[in-house]
């Protein structure tokens, strides 16, 4: 992972459940329970992955009231199209394809997607859990706002692979199989979007320092000002 800096997503933590693009064993039991009418086997699968799809949501969309339908939609869609899950994949893949696609609709709905306000997001990312020693946070709010700005102009296709490659910790196998594209063909949208990335990033950064500049040279001191 590159530095902040350099262009790269800082982490953020999440919950990270067991998974993969494997089948497991004790998903596919729930979703056996619910096909039979076992109506509490969905609700453990939806307590199982509400979190973590929640935050796959939250990061492409930067909004926790979009994420949350998002998420209730995803869910509400799963349940209705069971019967055709596929044993052989992983739940937790089939329910992210499912929400990251319900994400990139919602995105497009905006319609004219307009950078995220810095002081819109920046107290709505604190991690879930303290850091272990002071001053060892792994991202300031300024930082995690920054990003959620650089994320938002990226296209759909480059931010949705850089969203779960870099904030949620998927493998390009795993989001191959999500965004229903080649390894190759993921691995060459990271790298592009880890471009885009660091161009946007740097951007900021220019423009950030002009700011500082422009202040220092006119502190703008009204009670100074002659009248």
């Amino acid at each position: 992972m590159l530095r902040a800096g350099a262009g790269a997503i800082p982490k953020m933590r999440q919950p990270r459940s067991e998974g993969g693009g494997s089948p497991d064993a004790s998903d596919n039991a729930l979703v056996q329970g619910t096909l039979a009418g076992d109506g509490k086997a969905f609700e453990g699968l939806v307590r199982r992955y509400e979190e973590r799809a929640w935050w796959a949501a939250y990061h492409m969309l930067g909004d926790a009231e979009e994420a949350r339908d998002v998420v209730q939609e995803g869910f509400l869609r799963a349940y209705k199209a069971l019967a055709r899950f596929d044993f052989g994949m992983s739940f937790y893949t089939w329910l992210y394809r499912i929400v990251v696609n319900l994400s990139i609709d919602t995105m497009r709905k905006r319609a004219r997607l307009k950078p995220v306000a810095l002081d819109a997001v920046a107290h709505s990312l604190a991690e879930p859990d303290p850091p272990d020693a002071p001053g060892q946070r792994l991202e300031s709010e300024e930082t995690v706002a920054k990003v959620r700005a650089v994320l938002a102009k990226l296209p759909e296709k480059y931010r949705a692979v850089m969203t779960l490659r870099e904030l949620d910790a998927l493998s390009c196998k795993e989001i191959a199989t999500i965004v229903k594209s080649t390894h190759a063909t993921v691995r060459w949208r990271l790298h592009i979007a880890r471009r885009m990335f660091k161009e946007q990033w740097d951007r900021l950064d220019r423009v950030a320092r002009h700011q500082a500049k422009a202040r220092t040279l006119d502190p703008g001191d009204s009670e100074s000002a002659p009248h």
